[in-house]
């Protein structure tokens, strides 16, 4: 069955290391309306369409889905740094017809390098309602959880260790001939780039395997 259990296994994210650092800069988070029923709140993991208008701190508009390009909500994954980090932190634990403005910090959005309209060092200030929210086809936490080094792609070596650990935890003896023909079957069709490791995305965006 490759790997198909993985999609509904759930762990624990993965705890910071905060030693001697400096604090994380974060969004600032602002609720302007909130519907009075909410049956789900969003989730790392989860497919989300919203509307959103781009602003820089002067009030000028860089963007809005709107009024720009095809005028279309547009969809992506929460959690897998799909979009700026600032949208990954600010967006959690919305409801479908809630809209949020977020006040995004440079470092959460497009840095020092900045990127098209956007110049370096931008403070960036977002309006963004949530139309609808799906569940994605693999969870953010069952990645985290196999994703041992945390540099968001999975190594044979990980995709193995985890196989090992599932065989256990279910009372199967391990059996690592078994676990290696797996693993080159699951990497032979889930790493679409061929560069030895399966992103968050190959992940993420599968909905059979894993």
């Amino acid at each position: 069955m490759l790997l198909a259990l993985l999609s509904c296994f759930c762990s624990s994210v993965l705890a910071a290391a905060s030693g001697g650092k400096l604090p994380e800069a974060e969004v600032s988070i602002e609720v302007l309306h909130r519907p009075f029923i909410c049956h789900r709140k969003s989730k790392y993991g989860d497919i989300m369409l919203v509307h959103h208008v781009g602003s820089f701190e002067n009030g000028t508009v860089f963007h809005s889905t709107r009024e720009h390009g095809d005028k279309q909500a547009v969809w992506f994954t929460l959690g897998i740094r799909e979009v700026i980090r600032g949208w990954d932190k600010g967006l959690q634990n919305m409801c479908a017809g809630e809209k949020r403005k977020l006040i995004v910090p440079p470092a959460l959005a497009y840095g020092k390098e900045g990127k098209g309209k956007i110049p370096p060092e931008s403070t960036l200030i977002f309006i963004i309602e949530v139309l609808e929210i799906r569940n994605g086809p693999r969870s953010h936490e069952s990645f985290q959880e196999m994703d041992l080094n945390d540099d968001w792609r999975l190594s044979k070596q990980e995709v193995k260790a985890y196989l090992r650990k599932e065989f256990e935890r279910h009372g199967y003896p391990p059996n690592d001939t078994l676990h290696e023909n797996m693993m080159e079957d699951i990497f032979a069709r889930e790493d679409e780039n061929k560069d030895g490791f399966i992103s968050s995305r190959e992940f993420t965006y599968k909905h059979d395997e894993l």
